[in-house]
Parts: structure tokens; sequence; C-alpha cells
């Protein structure tokens, strides 16, 4: 995902915690915020694992993630992993992840597609 797709600061990560909606499930909690341009965060834990398991899980994340930026509708982002997320694999992270997202209708057409 490219660096000007990404929530960098953590005001930017407050202000959405703050602000935004959530939806949940058993690997993921997604928040987000309309705005007019879009940028994602990711957040993993020290309780998922140590720092190989933490960065792993947020590669499989942004790739995700990367996959639906041409579906979705402009705003802020911040996906936060729980636990689950470490034992999941990369398809099962996008499955969570378009999930999340159509039920919180942030996909800008409901079609069926599938993250890569």
């Amino acid at each position: 995902m490219q660096r000007a797709y990404r929530l960098r600061k953590n005001r930017q990560f407050q202000y959405v915690y703050r602000k935004g909606k959530s939806c949940a499930c058993h690997e993921l909690v997604l928040l987000h915020v309309r705005s007019a341009r879009l940028q994602a965060g990711f957040s993993v834990s020290r309780k998922i694992g140590n720092s190989v398991v933490r960065n792993r899980v947020k590669r499989r994340l942004r790739e995700q993630f990367r996959a639906l930026l041409p579906l979705l509708k402009p705003g802020l982002y911040v996906v936060v992993a729980r636990e689950a997320a470490a034992e999941a694999d990369s398809h099962a992270l996008g499955a969570s992840l378009l999930s999340l997202c159509r039920r919180q209708k942030l996909l800008r057409t409901q079609s069926v597609c599938k993250p890569q």
C-alpha cells in the first residue's frame, strides 16, 4: 500500500478512535470516519505476539486492504487486529475485512468481489 494512503500520526489515529464508527468480527475491528481522502492505519497490539508475528499480521492486512482500495469509499480507516488474527491466514483476513466493509456499506458498489 502506498505511503499516501496510510495514517501515520498518532493524532490521526486518535481522531478515528474518537469520532469513528466501529464494526467487529472474530479477527478484526474496523473503525471509519468519512473524509475527502482515503487513508488507512493498522494497529496490532503486543497481546498478539512478538514483533515477528505482529509485523506479519500488519503486512497481510496492508496487502488485503490494498486489494480493496479501488472499491472503497473515501474515508479514514483504522483496522485493529484481535488475537485470532495471528492464526488466520491471508485469505481469512481478507474475507473478514471485506465482510466488515460490506456490513458498514463502505464499498462503492455492493457487487460480489473477492480480495486477492
